[in-house]
């Protein structure tokens, strides 16, 4: 779902921001938005940002996966292309690519936060079930050592197949053999939705610890019982709950637009990103010279226009990483609170 929702969020804003155009040096520009489906695929990737530059002359692209941006960083800067790289892999910083703004928040400053939160309400015994990508991998390498310097012990280490496994019986109940007092999961919404749903009919009632891929919000409606089958898990907090007017506009309208129940991080992360895009290109007086729109980002970023800001954005860092206003969100008595960041 995720690469949907970004797309979402991207048609949604060019959509706005068409309906009177921008104006960059005494011209009126407008955004066209071209999608290929790389299906995750890194290769894929690569040759359909190849195929982009050829045919449509981007002056930024989209990538919703960590696999996805460093193939493309092997080339975008010799060709001139801003990656937009939404996805909260920190590895993708090492590279120091100049042409690369890093849309979503890093993974890495979840793991303190959920694990305080999960320690204080339900103790410090933890099974690691989260998906078997690389992305759930580098996930664990960030969590046990932060868990275990808490004073938390890993009492389980497992991972989750989701393309091929549906039944998750067996490793479920294996992890719960060891007694854990928190599970760590994460993967696709819906499979991690069902993951949680197989622990608590195993009889498992206490902590969840969600990596970010999974939404909590998009997971309460996979569940009959919604917010209140996840009570006890801790993620990235939804967006329906900021109750800001900016956050309630795109809320109803995205909602309207997609038919969809929820909107997801992912689909404001990528509207925003474009509004920042646009007033990074005004701001430098350019729409074609990639070096100086990203020279011009925290210049732009002001001139977002408020009621655009669905979650606030204070600026680019120096390594390229948008620097969001996020919070954690926890599900108790099948309401989901703020928790804010260490």
């Amino acid at each position: 779902m995720k690469h949907i929702n970004v797309l979402n969020g991207l048609e949604m804003a060019a959509e706005e921001i068409n309906q009177e155009g921008f104006e960059v040096d005494g011209k009126t520009y407008k955004i066209e938005i071209v999608a290929l489906d790389d299906k995750y695929l890194p290769n894929e990737t690569g040759v359909n940002v190849q195929r982009m530059i050829s045919e449509n002359d981007p002056i930024a692209v989209w990538i919703p996966h960590s696999g996805g941006v460093f193939a493309t960083q092997v080339f975008n800067e010799q060709e001139d292309l801003i990656i937009m790289a939404q996805t909260s892999e920190p590895r993708m910083y090492e590279q120091g690519n100049e042409l690369m703004i890093g849309v979503s928040p890093q993974y890495n400053i979840w793991p303190k936060t959920f694990s305080k939160y999960m320690m204080e309400n339900f103790g410090n015994k933890m099974a690691l079930l989260p998906t078997n990508s690389q992305y759930g991998k580098d996930w664990i390498n960030v969590i046990k050592p932060v868990w275990e310097e808490m004073g938390g012990e890993i009492v389980y280490e497992g991972e989750i197949d989701f393309a091929k496994e549906t039944d998750y019986f067996t490793v479920m109940t294996n992890a719960l053999n060891t007694n854990p007092d928190v599970l760590f999961v994460g993967g696709p919404s819906e499979q991690t939705s069902l993951v949680i749903k197989q622990a608590k009919d195993l009889g498992f009632e206490d902590g969840f610890m969600v990596m970010d891929q999974a939404k909590i919000e998009e997971m309460s409606g996979f569940l009959e019982e919604g917010y209140d089958m996840l009570n006890g898990s801790i993620g990235a907090y939804p967006i329906e709950e900021y109750n800001t007017e900016a956050s309630n506009i795109f809320v109803e309208k995205y909602k309207s637009v997609y038919k969809e129940k929820f909107a997801t991080a992912d689909s404001s992360l990528s509207y925003q990103s474009l509004y920042v895009l646009v007033e990074s290109m005004k701001a430098a007086g350019t729409v074609d010279k990639p070096k100086e729109i990203m020279d011009a980002v925290n210049e732009g970023i002001p001139n977002v226009p408020v009621e655009k800001m669905v979650i606030p954005l204070n600026e680019i860092n120096d390594v390229g990483s948008l620097q969001w206003e996020f919070n954690a969100g926890a599900v108790k008595d099948g309401e989901v609170i703020s928790v804010p960041l260490e």
